[in-house]
């Protein structure tokens, strides 16, 4: 039975160990430093007497190394059980999975200032960012994604110290605050009925098997990226350390200075001008749609009228125009317009259409105009008695129109 002293000795990045059994690419050792992927961190990268290390897991008590290439013909030559050979840990990912994953203890903290009936779902370490899943009475909004941010940084900032120890399993689940779950167990249990518990002073204690930083300063910037839900109560927090973090921050910093530059306003100001133009942009688009409504409208009272079985009917045709614009300038007009009571528009252009409307009293279907139409020119559509379309019209607009007009 071997296990892991990657999270207990997380500074070790070379070390050597006699191999106990090789099975192919498969090397167990004596003893090992490298970090076998478990409860969201990934394994260690690095190499294993020269030979690149492609994996590291655990199966039935034994931490195993699977290497890139056959030992026996690899570059570190011949490898029999009973030899001595050297690891060396990706000193790189390493210190980032240590970061990442003290982060997500620290995040998780902030979490617990801001979060009523919080419980842990999740996590997960990428090279690109952290995942950390949050169960929560209130999904998490913006603002509440800011403020974690902030309060993560602040403990970053005050260089809390970062702590782990094993304890039996019962004094671990009483410890007041642990973060303790099936989630977050797997990984911490230290054999037997132990349990390896991480503490970030004054702010954090969860059960966790991961390996970590020695002091919240360690981690440096913490930036959020996106939060969202994938399942009922669940929110979902992705954020970044590290180059990627400092990357993400300057490309914010620089859209909201050039968003600020373009509204002729300072980024302290940004938000309430972009309220202000929002406004302005939502006053402009209801002054058009209103302006656009009343030309359809005056160009539909344009239309001649013809009577078909005692109705007097507007039929023409019109370009450059939307049928689902059409609706309110046709009621408008079948309100005013005593002389109309029904009416039929034809789109020219590209994709023939055609809209009915009529008169809530009037002698006529809107929808069986349209079906009519469809059948004779193919398309769809539908529609009920007083307003219905149509498109995908095989046909002239002019040929539609005059077939409307002799029905």
């Amino acid at each position: 039975m071997t296990a892991s002293r990657a999270p207990a000795e997380p500074a070790v990045r070379e070390f050597e160990s006699t191999v106990e059994r090789i099975d192919g690419r498969e090397v167990v050792l004596a003893e090992t430093y490298f970090y076998a992927e478990s409860g969201g961190q990934p394994a260690d990268r690095g190499t294993l007497g020269g030979v690149l290390v492609d994996d590291v897991f655990e199966r039935d008590g034994e931490v195993v190394h699977i290497l890139a290439e056959d030992p026996a013909a690899g570059t570190a030559g011949d490898v029999e059980p009973g030899d001595t050979v050297t690891g060396v840990v990706d000193d790189d990912f390493r210190t980032y999975c240590a970061r990442a994953h003290t982060a997500s203890h620290v995040l998780y903290g902030a979490a617990r200032r801001t979060c009523e009936d919080l419980g842990y779902a999740g996590f997960d370490i990428s090279p690109e960012k952290v995942r950390v899943d949050l169960t929560t009475a209130e999904p998490l909004d913006d603002a509440d994604l800011v403020e974690l941010e902030r309060l993560s940084n602040r403990a970053v900032w005050d260089s809390r110290s970062v702590s782990w120890e094993v304890l039996p399993e019962a004094e671990a689940r009483d410890r007041d605050g642990i973060a303790f779950n099936t989630k977050t167990e797997e990984g911490a249990m230290s054999g037997g009925e132990s349990v390896r518990v991480v503490t970030v002073e004054d702010w954090d204690v969860a059960a966790c098997g991961g390996t970590h930083v020695e002091n919240t300063a360690e981690i440096g910037q913490i930036t959020a990226l996106d939060r969202s839900n994938p399942g009922e109560g669940v929110t979902r927090v992705e954020f970044a350390v590290g180059p990627t973090a400092v990357d993400r921050g300057a490309a914010i910093h620089a859209a909201a200075l050039e968003s600020a530059a373009a509204a002729d306003t300072n980024v302290d100001d940004l938000p309430e001008e972009v309220r202000r133009l929002r406004g302005e942009v939502d006053r402009l688009d209801s002054a058009l749609r209103d302006a656009r409504s009343d030309l359809l409208r005056a160009r539909l009272a344009e239309f001649p009228t013809i009577e078909v079985d005692g109705v007097a009917w507007a039929i023409g045709s019109l370009a450059d125009a939307d049928p689902n614009d059409l609706r309110e300038p046709a009621t408008a007009l079948l309100e005013s317009d005593p002389a109309v009571d029904a009416l039929a528009a034809v789109g020219s252009g590209s994709a023939p259409f055609v809209v009915a409307a009529a008169a809530p009293d009037a002698d006529a279907d809107a929808g069986a105009v349209v079906e009519a139409a469809t059948d004779e020119f193919g398309g769809g559509g539908g529609g009920g008695p007083t307003f219905a379309q149509g498109g995908g019209l095989d046909a002239d607009p002019d040929e539609v129109v005059a077939w409307l007009r002799d029905r």
